[in-house]
């Protein structure tokens, strides 16, 4: 069953305007959940991974909504709602359910499967190394903080808080993906990524003064 060309089309019409939940967004994490799935040998059923993966973003709420944490659930039943009526089949519908709910840092769902937690894995890589970072200040920016606290950048002093301040974002959320991730070739790959983040806030905090 050919899902890329439709669920493009599906995404495009639904996403907003948001440039860290978009379709290229949706498009890096099928490419890297397809190899993470490959350096596994192939461990995951295709069908399922690659419709969760190109679906798991299908109902994507902004930050500041209060539903926020149901975005995927909303996704995972959207998704299978236009798989069953494109077709998919059915005995697969609640593997790629549960793989684009549990998908989400902010559900706080167990992974309960292969394909669950190879693109949970992918999902949290695209938080980290160049582009998670672009994504990082981008959202921040859309959400009214600045980019750092230039009395206190590293928060020695002040409680962290990445609402107000962005780079505050790197050591409450990005620095612990790494510790969430399931597979060794996502952890390999977070590992290098988390080295980037912290060049950046040397650097950054260097820059300051």
């Amino acid at each position: 069953m050919e899902i890329e060309g439709w669920a493009v089309q599906e995404l495009r019409r639904r996403m907003d305007a948001d440039g860290a939940h978009d379709v290229a967004h949706v498009a890096r994490v099928v490419r890297m959940a397809r190899q993470i799935d490959r350096e596994l040998g192939h461990l995951c059923d295709p069908a399922v991974l690659t419709a969760a993966a190109w679906l798991h973003d299908l109902v994507s709420l902004p930050k500041s909504h209060p539903e926020r944490a149901r975005s995927s659930l909303l996704s995972a039943d959207e998704a299978v709602d236009l798989l069953g009526r494109r077709g998919f089949p059915t005995e697969k519908l609640g593997q790629v359910h549960h793989a684009i709910h549990a998908h989400s840092f902010s559900a706080g769902l167990p992974c309960r499967s292969i394909e669950a937690e190879v693109l949970q894995d992918a999902d949290r890589l695209d938080a980290l190394g160049a582009i998670g970072l672009a994504r990082c200040f981008y959202t921040a920016g859309r959400m009214g903080a600045q980019i750092f606290d230039p009395d206190d950048p590293l928060a020695a002093r002040r409680p962290l808080d990445d609402r107000a301040f962005a780079l505050d974002h790197l050591p409450v959320k990005l620095y612990r993906i790494a510790d969430t991730l399931h597979t060794l070739p996502a952890r390999r790959i977070a590992a290098a990524r988390v080295a980037l983040l912290k060049s950046f806030e040397a650097a950054l905090v260097e820059e300051a003064g």
